[in-house]
């Protein structure tokens, strides 16, 4: 199985970010735009996994979320990784104020190490993917500046997801969700 752990975003949120994102996707040539169906905040990609292992990764993310209790996210400014001028990923960022999400993330990775994944090395930055391009490129007319409406909700429940890959595209099945605060 291919499994990642994630946090979902209501869907009148997504739709808002499609509606505002609209206007501008005419300056990201070639990009390969994600279904607000799939779209998420990715806490910990596990990648491929034995079967076996679903009960112990249950478990540890069960373990996790119970350490934290619900918090407030709203959505936050478009972003991209590796960065503005050069972009290969485009984002909305997540405002977080409390931290959650990274210590989320960073209490899934010590966690699920001892099952044997490896602890991500990259800063943790808390985003919902919008787009991805296969090669870097500067986006026409400059890095568009949109402005989404923060449009707050509380978080409650991290989410173990599998990930069913094929030439249309990846599609994700949610298999458990494990609330916050126990």
């Amino acid at each position: 199985m291919r499994l990642f752990a994630a946090v979902s975003i209501p869907r009148d949120r997504l739709d808002h970010v499609a509606r505002v994102i609209e206007p501008v996707k005419d300056r990201f040539s070639g990009a390969r735009w994600t279904d607000p169906a799939n779209q998420h905040v990715t806490l910990k990609f596990m990648g491929w996994a034995d079967a076996g292992l679903r009960a112990p990764i249950e478990s540890a993310c069960s373990d996790v979320a119970g350490l934290h209790a619900p918090e407030e996210l709203g959505l936050g400014d478009l972003g991209a990784f590796p960065s503005t001028r050069r972009l290969r990923v485009l984002w909305v960022g997540l405002d977080d104020p409390a931290g959650l999400l990274g210590r989320l993330a960073a209490g899934l990775d010590g966690a699920l190490a001892p099952l044997g994944f490896e602890v991500e090395q990259r800063a943790f930055t808390p985003h919902l993917t919008l787009a991805r391009l296969k090669t870097p490129q500067r986006p026409s007319g400059g890095f568009p500046q949109v402005q989404f409406d923060r449009m707050a909700w509380t978080c409650d429940e991290v989410t173990l997801y599998r990930s069913h890959l094929s030439p249309k595209g990846a599609r994700y099945e949610a298999l458990r969700s494990f609330p916050l605060g126990g």
